[in-house]
């Protein structure tokens, strides 16, 4: 019997996000994308994608997703058979971190939300593909399926999450962390944190990657996830 495979997005991405992952993997199991756009806080996020979900799944969180995955294996560590952590922190928000969010949303409402996501992108994605007009687009259709007022709600989610670290020796289930060599939003040196506090947990680092690892390196993801899944 296979296992669904619950997929939740990053801050300001769609199902977009996942576009070269689900066809990847739905022949080991029904693939799901939460809809993590509905819910003030990263609790209420996590209570919505638990009540649609199946009652057991292999859970994937990227960055944010991440943030939310972290508070289902809170809420129902039982209902998750598999986890997989890319570009993403157990960490509650920096100071620093938090100024630049509430710079961010007050710039969107101010109605410079595609400004915002064309800054944001220089960040997200390896140096070598700062020109990728490919990719921007992808970065800049995800924003526009989302919007501004949702953005905006996410952020602050994303400001008052808690500090995850010390619910990671709870975590028993199998668990992959997938991060960008690269990466300057969730770096490197925060999935090992992750990897380290999680009994078992398999790290994989991917060259050549920023944050947008799903599409930066879509093989190397999918062969991570894949060998999660089947083992």
């Amino acid at each position: 019997m296979t296992m669904p495979i619950l997929l939740v997005p990053d801050l300001a991405c769609s199902p977009r996000l996942f576009a070269e992952q689900i066809p990847a993997l739905w022949r080991l199991g029904p693939v799901m994308v939460a809809d993590h756009t509905h819910g003030e806080t990263i609790s209420e996020i996590a209570a919505q994608i638990l009540a649609s979900a199946p009652p057991r799944f292999a859970l994937v969180g990227m960055s944010m997703g991440g943030y939310i995955a972290f508070e289902i294996m809170r809420q129902a560590k039982d209902r998750v058979s598999k986890l997989a952590l890319i570009d993403t922190s157990a960490r509650a928000d920096t100071s620093e971190a938090t100024e630049q969010r509430e710079a961010q949303i007050r710039i969107t409402q101010g109605g410079k939300f595609a400004a915002v996501i064309d800054a944001q992108f220089a960040r997200m994605v390896h140096p070598s593909h700062r020109e990728d007009e490919k990719l921007k687009a992808i970065v800049h259709a995800m924003a526009d399926d989302v919007g501004p007022d949702v953005f905006v709600r996410q952020q602050k989610a994303i400001i008052a999450r808690p500090d995850s670290r010390p619910s990671l020796a709870a975590i028993r289930c199998p668990t992959l962390v997938i991060v960008g060599e690269a990466d300057e939003i969730t770096p490197p040196d925060r999935a090992a944190e992750m990897a380290e506090g999680i009994s078992g947990a398999r790290l994989v680092t991917l060259k050549n990657c920023g944050h947008l690892t799903t599409h930066e390196d879509a093989a190397g993801v999918n062969r991570s996830l894949a060998a999660l899944l089947q083992a």
